[in-house]
């Protein structure tokens, strides 16, 4: 297993990420990883090593580095990060600007330049895969949307603002989209509510070129998926990656010289 934090070039400066991907020569499909709004940090370096660890080259890029290297954790007595609404108020209008920030056009701005940095690596020039929580899952649509000749796995783990008003909503534009999405919710998350779940139901029945499958997992809360929060679900999210890693073998060629899977 190779980790290395990485340095990506950008129209708009240097974007600090981590990629991990097996030993050897590859090429390795690429899978993208999509931060929180916690920002680029150890927790997410390991879980880019578990994707790896099953044959995938597994990048993660700081989409918070125009204002520069934002890590964030603050823990409770057990060790563990807390949420979000427990923050005190300054410190959560501060990360919500961050987050705010990652819309469509920054996003397809920094994707086109991962996707530019990995024809130097170990990386495959067929399928991708994609998959990030929080502000990530909300990206993962993005790069479904806008670059559907690429990515054609992606995942939403416990997104936000998946359903909005604006034209450029992420539900609005899933007829974009090729290939497979999975979407991961808490049944507590008021990102996931019924009539958001329904709203993408709806939207994806639109496309018969997506197979789209999700699970709403009862008593989950916003963040449930990441093994250091304070509300980490471990069935959950167990769940998720049995979808997740289906889809992606689906989808992504993982020997290095065959072509897409079927």
């Amino acid at each position: 297993m190779i980790g290395k934090e990485i340095d990506i070039p950008t129209p708009a400066g240097t974007m600090d990420s981590y990629a991990a991907h097996p030993d050897g020569v590859g090429p390795f499909p690429l899978v993208v990883l999509f931060m929180d709004v916690w920002g680029l940090r150890a927790e997410l370096f390991s879980i880019a090593r578990k994707v790896a660890g099953r044959g995938y080259y597994c990048v993660a890029p700081n989409l918070f580095y125009r204002d520069g290297r934002v890590r964030y954790e603050k823990r409770n007595a057990e060790g563990k990060m807390v949420s979000f609404e427990t923050l005190p108020v300054e410190k959560q209008v501060k990360l919500r600007g961050y987050s705010t920030k990652i819309d469509r056009p920054r996003c397809k701005v920094d994707i086109a330049a991962v996707l530019d940095f990995c024809r130097n690596e170990p990386v495959a020039a067929g399928p991708a895969g994609s998959f990030g929580y929080c502000l990530g899952g909300r990206a993962a649509f993005y790069a479904g949307q806008e670059f559907p000749d690429r990515f054609c796995a992606n995942a939403s783990l416990h997104g936000t603002w998946l359903v909005t008003e604006a034209p450029d909503s992420p539900h609005r534009l899933v007829d974009h989209m090729r290939g497979e999405a999975y979407c991961g919710y808490g049944a507590n998350d008021r990102f996931a509510t019924p009539e958001i779940v329904a709203a993408l139901v709806q939207a994806f029945a639109g496309n018969s070129n997506v197979r789209y499958r999700f699970n709403l997992h009862a008593d989950a809360g916003h963040g449930y998926g990441l093994p250091d929060r304070d509300v980490y679900d471990p069935a959950a999210t167990e769940a998720d990656w049995l979808e997740i890693f289906a889809m992606f073998e689906r989808k992504l060629a993982r020997s290095a010289g065959n072509g897409p899977a079927a």
